[in-house]
């Protein structure tokens, strides 16, 4: 069972979905199972109220694996991470919007993006008592009353105003872009830079510090998010004609992109037919 619900109003500018599941019948245990994350092109914080600590692996050959803990965040991230699924969890989080990181949990985007940082280091034994009141209530909707006072909370006593104009901006453009090849989409980031008044170095330095990544690593996430949705509505459609119609400049690019983000090949992904777009059971090797 899931439940998701769009932020109370005061913090939609920094939050863009908040989310609680439960297993609800669901297999206790699924000794050795594992998954590929794919990359949201977001922040996520996430509070795990049952079962072990995260972990995560250093990618499929990696045996032992390191734990996280039981509230984290998951920085903005541009592949693919591996973490273990053998516990079904109760689990409540957010996904946050590109410049909140530092409004909501005291730093900016580039220095949490690409890793698992426990909560702690960030909120200190604040953390601690979060994740005790939700562990306590007994209700999905009650816990995410409980997330969005917290966050409620750490907004009002940050002196952080979220988005900086100037890549509020580009992301805006970016958004509706299509770029066809790296080439095009090259020339279409220095329009961005042009456009925000900013030298490439500051500009590429305050779109990480809001984003996570670099401009041209954020328009691959968009290109490859909408290749997941466009094949979510039509998986039975060749690689080719969504390659096409997403922005890829041909069916070549489209595989040597998704090997990259996903871990996998195009056609391994289908094999998989994930029951969520970005949570791919690993049942061999690519």
């Amino acid at each position: 069972m899931q439940l998701t619900r769009p932020p109370p109003p005061r913090l939609r500018p920094f939050v863009r979905l908040m989310w609680a599941s439960s297993p609800d019948g669901a297999p206790a245990e699924r000794p050795g199972a594992r998954e590929h994350v794919l990359p949201t092109g977001g922040m996520h914080l996430v509070f795990r109220l049952s079962g072990p600590s995260l972990r995560l692996f250093r990618g499929d050959a990696d045996s032992l694996g390191f734990t996280v803990g039981h509230a984290m965040v998951g920085g903005t991230r541009s592949v693919f991470y591996v973490r273990d699924v053998s516990v079904v969890t109760r689990s409540v989080g957010v996904m946050l919007q590109p410049g909140a990181a530092m409004a909501l949990l005291g730093a900016p985007e580039d220095a949490l993006a690409e890793r698992h940082t426990p909560l702690e280091a960030l909120w200190g034994a604040d953390a601690g008592f979060a994740l005790e009141r939700l562990q306590a209530a007994d209700s999905l909707p009650r816990q995410l009353d409980i997330v969005a006072a917290l966050l409620e909370a750490r907004l009002a006593s940050s002196a952080a105003h979220g988005m900086h104009p100037a890549v509020a901006q580009a992301l805006a453009r970016m958004s509706g872009a299509s770029a066809t090849d790296d080439d095009g989409q090259a020339i279409a980031i220095g329009r961005l830079v042009k456009q925000s008044g900013y030298s490439h170095r500051r500009f590429i330095a305050l779109f990480r510090g809001m984003t996570g990544l670099a401009p041209k690593q954020y328009a691959r996430m968009l290109r490859f998010d909408r290749l997941l949705w466009q094949f979510a509505i039509a998986p039975e459609r060749p690689w080719v004609e969504l390659a096409l119609e997403t922005g890829y400049a041909d069916q070549a690019h489209l595989n040597r992109d998704f090997r990259a983000i996903a871990g996998m090949s195009p056609q391994t992904y289908r094999r998989a037919a994930p029951a969520s777009p970005r949570h791919v059971r690993i049942e061999a090797k690519d």
